[in-house]
């Protein structure tokens, strides 16, 4: 009888944890579950490094995030956009080891455990931002072009918290708006994106 108690037992946990972990969103026939949008939600805040909070308003919105990482790995893979490597990733993970926990392993796995996370989760979510960071730079840079005429119109907008001489902050200028252009030109792609993908939300979808 006991065996058989224990057996029940088991069978309702597992039970349980299927029901818990439901399809809330399907994006161009990709499904995104409630198990991923909880992930996001803790992968944010350890990145953050913010507390961790798991109501409906951070859930909607990491639900929205990974609509838009859907559409974005679906543009990667058809376009064949190079991906991050890992010596990359390997390199951010010890950066985050030595700036935030003075190079100890153990107090990155007790933060981790906080948040409810693995390393191999966080590795994996900076492997994925490195190769969004790589998709935008190769997607849509090679478009940008910031003339010396755009640079010295910021130059002369922003004279005063600059404090030096043009020549010596035209680069930094350059790039920062080849930035802004990158950004707008990934947001509008993003946005037309979104309204030709097929998105439906699912009765587990965050309301």
């Amino acid at each position: 009888m006991r065996a058989l108690w224990l057996a029940a037992l088991v069978v309702a946990a597992v039970h349980a944890a299927v029901m818990l972990d439901r399809i809330a969103v399907v994006v161009n026939n990709h499904p995104i579950k409630t198990s991923d949008i909880e992930r996001d939600v803790r992968l944010t805040n350890f990145l953050n490094k913010a507390s961790l909070k798991l109501d409906a308003v951070e859930r909607k919105a990491a639900e929205e995030r990974l609509i838009d990482q859907q559409i974005i790995r679906g543009e990667i893979a058809s376009g064949g956009y190079r991906r991050g490597s890992d010596a990359d990733a390997d390199a951010l993970l010890r950066q985050i080891r030595r700036d935030r926990y003075a190079n100890s392993d153990a107090a990155l796995q007790r933060a981790l455990g906080q948040y409810g996370l693995t390393e191999n989760q966080l590795r994996a979510q900076l492997l994925w931002q490195l190769t969004v960071l790589s998709f935008i730079n190769e997607r849509f840079r090679a478009g940008v072009i910031v003339s010396d005429e755009d640079v010295g119109k910021y130059y002369e907008q922003h004279r005063t918290e600059l404090r030096a001489p043009l020549e010596k902050v035209a680069a930094t200028i350059r790039t920062a708006l080849e930035g802004e252009q990158v950004n707008q030109q990934f947001d509008m792609w993003l946005d037309n994106a979104r309204k030709d993908a097929q998105i439906e939300y699912k009765p587990e979808a965050v309301e």
